[in-house]
């Protein structure tokens, strides 16, 4: 039995108390017909009562009750619970205003878990590592991209000390700045893992409740390497196409110079005449490269498409090359499947082929052997050119791509070499939406495979 209905019910016996005593107090006192009217009159009384404190108990105090527990549900979290409305005009306002409160709070909750898991997600698959620390310095969430970079588990990072689960002290000295400037503090970090090495931007910045109180502090770690990488790629191709460029129009104007200020006998001078178209041949030949190069960073570049067949484009690169192989009494040879046909910019392609070849010449000893071959395969139409070389070492394989990098730094320039034509290969192979890949053992040689779909979309 509820409080409530237990005192309706002590209220309704100390009722019936006080009727007894009156009706066996005073009705003695009455004589005749009129004992029978005031019994009547006080047990009307008793009846008008007792249904007066049942009214009470139903319209007030159960109601108010129910209110009373509806709102303790509310408060502790329950944003489901309703109460029941009646039509009693005190109490059923009170009861609509209840249930109103509760949809809107259920509304709010409902909102506010959308939110927190709209951000929950969000932080989760940041591309960068986030941390969150307390004012003391416990760990309260990290994410799986700051899983990911420093190792252990989230449960092993969560209501730990930062810097008893972190030992890097670029780390420790952000978050020390944080909590003694109450400003955001960048700094930069390098991280090894898995014989990788990451350059990461650490960014900490404080974050304060209403009254702007310190709270904790927020870490995020940008992952830069690629960044840096490619900065390192542009100081040295800067630096490389200054040097490209010094070489040869140094030896031009030297030579000039020495033609101008001295007489020389027909034959020295007809030598430096020699050395000056050479080396203002190479500067031609870099400077047509690097426009080459510029127009295939472009993104408006486009491939003039039609459908080749790769004999003929083998053939007339072959060709094209065999003054080059002559020289240096080195075979070329054509292998693979005939009557292939591709959907390519011949000219391009045909850039291709040559690069490949004169490239595989240059870096082949005297009577050695290159071959070109082409196969189908599975919609694709794979090209090699393969020499029996000096090969390229295993360490410097990533990097044969690059600009202006050179397995053989001397041989590549007594060649003619400018440098570029490996890039300008890759940069035109992936226009077609193909692919290129090099496999080489030292002293035994390289072979380059270039993989184009026979369709292009």
């Amino acid at each position: 039995m509820t409080p409530n209905r237990r005192l309706f019910f002590i209220q309704v016996l100390s009722v019936s108390l006080l009727f007894f005593t009156l009706v066996f107090t005073i009705v003695p006192l009455v004589s005749g017909s009129s004992q029978y009217i005031v019994f009547f009159l006080l047990t009307g009384a008793y009846f008008a009562i007792i249904l007066l404190f049942y009214q009470v108990y139903k319209n007030y105090v159960r109601p108010v009750k129910h209110l009373i527990d509806t709102i303790e549900s509310l408060v502790s979290g329950n944003y489901k619970v309703r109460v029941h409305e009646d039509f009693h005009a005190d109490t059923g306002r009170l009861q609509g205003a209840i249930n109103e409160l509760a949809r809107h709070l259920q509304d709010l909750n409902r909102q506010e878990k959308m939110h927190a898991r709209q951000l929950n997600s969000v932080i989760e698959n940041m591309a960068s590592g986030v941390m969150l620390i307390d004012q003391q310095g416990y760990v309260h969430l990290v994410n799986k991209r700051f899983v990911d970079l420093f190792g252990l588990t989230r449960d092993r990072y969560t209501e730990s000390l930062y810097y008893e689960v972190l030992t890097q002290n670029q780390i420790h000295e952000t978050v020390q700045e944080v909590f003694l400037y109450e400003q955001p503090i960048k700094n930069e970090m390098t991280l090894t893992k898995d014989l990788t090495t990451y350059h990461l931007e650490v960014i900490g910045a404080p974050y304060f409740n209403q009254k702007h109180d310190l709270r904790g502090a927020v870490l995020v770690f940008h992952d830069v390497t690629e960044f840096k990488r490619l900065e390192q790629m542009r100081k040295d191709f800067v630096a490389n196409v200054s040097h490209e460029l010094r070489t040869p129009i140094t030896s031009i104007k030297g030579f000039a110079e020495t033609m101008l200020e001295d007489e020389l006998d027909p034959q020295l001078e007809q030598r430096f005449l020699s050395i000056i178209h050479k080396e203002s041949h190479r500067l031609q030949l870099l400077i047509q490269d690097l426009l080459d190069l510029s127009k295939l960073e472009k993104a408006d570049f486009h491939l003039n498409y039609q459908t080749i067949s790769v004999d003929a484009l083998i053939k007339e690169s072959v060709e094209m090359a065999k003054v080059q192989a002559k020289e240096k009494s080195i075979t070329l040879m054509i292998e693979g499947d005939h009557g292939l046909m591709l959907s390519a910019d011949y000219d391009r392609l045909k850039q291709v082929v040559l690069n490949l070849i004169y490239n595989a010449i240059n870096y082949t000893p005297s009577d050695g052997k290159v071959t070109v071959s082409a196969f189908e395969s599975s919609g694709y139409i794979k090209i090699q050119v393969i020499d029996n070389g000096i090969g390229i070492e295993p360490e410097v394989l990533p990097r044969i791509f690059e600009r202006f990098y050179r397995v053989d730094k001397a041989r590549s320039r007594n060649t003619g070499g400018t440098g570029l034509g490996l890039s300008i290969t890759k940069h035109i192979v992936e226009a077609h939406h193909g692919q290129i890949f090099v496999d080489s053992v030292v002293d035994e040689g390289s072979t380059f495979t270039i993989m184009l779909p026979k369709e292009q979309a």
